[in-house]
């Protein structure tokens, strides 16, 4: 049995055996209160996209901004990131400016380490899946959360080989952890804890409640 809170939704799953006996998972989950306790006392507060707010862009700290003067388009310089146009329209404007970051920056590392790999990438795509940071088909195609725009470069680069890597070996064997260790050119353990520290931020970050 396993039990994990999913910060993104404020909930705690509780999963198992398919014919696992309800009243024992039960029971048992009801014995990890003080994990419970110490998850939820962990657990990072919503982080809208707000005029004032700062927010991690590649790994740096820099400050949301809105004035009336600016333009339209969110513009990155100096630790801030400036937007302007109707300000209830501000937060979609922002997202919209790291999503488009995150399918540039994204497609350019996975084209560069998929040419070293020798492998043929179809697509590559953006979004924002509860749990994973990327995924990748037989096919050829490979999705990321556009929230690793917002993770320090060595995490992002770790999802990228560790997704390129699937595409010629689609488990995590022997073979497979040297080929994305070789791809990732790096402490491939080290980058993993990173994104796995600061993961739970990252997923809030844009939320509302």
């Amino acid at each position: 049995m396993r039990l994990r809170l999913d910060e993104r939704r404020g909930v705690l799953k509780l999963t198992g055996p398919l014919r696992m006996n309800r009243k024992v998972a039960l029971a048992w989950a009801a014995e990890q209160r003080e994990w419970v306790q110490a998850q939820l006392g962990a657990m990072l507060p919503s982080e809208p996209l707000e005029s004032g707010a700062r927010i991690p862009v590649e790994g740096e700290e820099v400050e949301l901004v809105w004035s009336p003067t600016a333009p339209r388009t969110p513009k990155l310089t100096g630790g801030r990131l400036t937007c302007g146009g109707p300000q209830d329209g501000f937060a979609r404007r922002i997202e919209l400016f790291l999503k488009r970051r995150a399918l540039d920056v994204l497609s350019s590392e996975t084209a560069e380490i998929a040419q070293r790999a020798g492998v043929t990438v179809k697509a590559v795509g953006v979004g924002d899946a509860d749990t994973r940071w990327g995924s990748c088909s037989s096919a050829g195609r490979i999705r990321y959360s556009w929230r690793l725009i917002l993770a320090p470069p060595e995490a992002r680069r770790y999802v990228v080989a560790h997704e390129v890597a699937h595409l010629r070996h689609m488990d995590h064997g022997r073979e497979f952890k040297a080929l994305e260790s070789e791809l990732f050119g790096g402490d491939a353990d080290a980058a993993r804890l990173l994104l796995r520290r600061v993961g739970g931020r990252l997923k809030r970050i844009g939320r509302s409640h």
